[in-house]
């Protein structure tokens, strides 16, 4: 059975060099490719889809690197700005990049969501839907609806909803956080969106193994999207657990999801859904 994580960050160190943006958090011990291979091939993960990370702007370099090393591990859902210069003439070219799959955007921080709010976003699903490029997108509930009105409106972009839209800091709880999962459930009627039950170890108020109380809510978000539309992911540098508990969670601990089903879930679906060729 194919174990393709949809989401792990690797980064390299904030330098006068490569600098991180202004906005990002300045203290984190660089995370890279042949670290995660050797976490993966301890975890039993045959792939991983590498997103980089908020915090180092709207560069690939580091994900393309490990894809170009190790495509038959490694492959990149990339960041894309569209206010760079030469921005549009970029998309159609997009995936003529070596490893790359598809663009993820992220709208999670009142900065990050700016461009969504004031237009500077319209024209890019269009051109993305024209190439034939997937997203995965983060939007929180409360802006869900956004992501139900692109995908309605751009019928041929393929969307995947990261992380659920789950919120973490001060003052977030599990329920709080599950109280408004319609909010998610409700994309599931659009053919042309997937949803990502990655990093849901990290939303649970109880840190232990295996995370029980989540389960439920795994199994609500199957019902509603079906197995080739819910894709497991770990986000693994933030776990609270080890990569490996991050695949057994859903391989050994929910007994309601074998078979066909589950081969779906842990990675078929993830790699036919961006065509990373199986």
């Amino acid at each position: 059975m194919l174990i393709a994580d949809a989401q792990v960050h690797i980064w390299a160190a904030n330098t006068p060099e490569r600098p991180w943006p202004a906005r990002a958090e300045p203290h984190r011990a660089p995370l890279g490719k042949d670290e995660l291979l050797a976490e993966m091939d301890k975890a039993g993960v045959d792939r991983v889809i590498l997103v980089p990370p908020s915090w180092e702007g709207d560069r690939n370099d580091l994900a393309l690197d490990a894809a170009v090393h190790h495509p038959d591990r490694f492959a990149v859902m990339g960041r894309f700005d569209p206010e760079a210069p030469g921005a549009r003439g970029q998309v159609a070219g997009w995936k003529k990049q070596k490893g790359m799959l598809g663009m993820r955007f992220t709208f999670h921080t009142e900065i990050l969501r700016k461009p969504l709010l004031d237009g500077s976003f319209d024209w890019v699903w269009g051109e993305m839907e024209k190439a034939g490029i997937p997203a995965m997108v983060l939007f929180h509930h409360e802006y869900m609806h956004l992501a139900d009105g692109i995908a309605e409106r751009y019928p041929g972009l393929r969307l995947v909803l990261d992380h659920l839209g789950l919120k973490s800091g001060k003052g977030v709880t599990e329920a709080s956080n599950f109280a408004t999962l319609d909010n998610v459930l409700a994309l599931a009627k659009r053919p042309n969106v997937a949803a990502k039950v990655s990093a849901l170890p990290c939303y649970a108020d109880d840190k232990a193994y295996p995370f029980k109380s989540l389960h439920a809510h795994i199994e609500r978000v199957l019902d509603a999207f079906g197995p080739k539309r819910t894709f497991w992911g770990t986000d693994w540098s933030r776990l609270p657990c080890n990569y490996r508990q991050g695949v057994t969670m859903f391989t050994e601990e929910l007994p309601w999801l074998k078979g066909h089903d589950l081969e779906w879930v842990v990675g078929r679906g993830i790699c036919e859904w961006i065509g990373w060729r199986i």
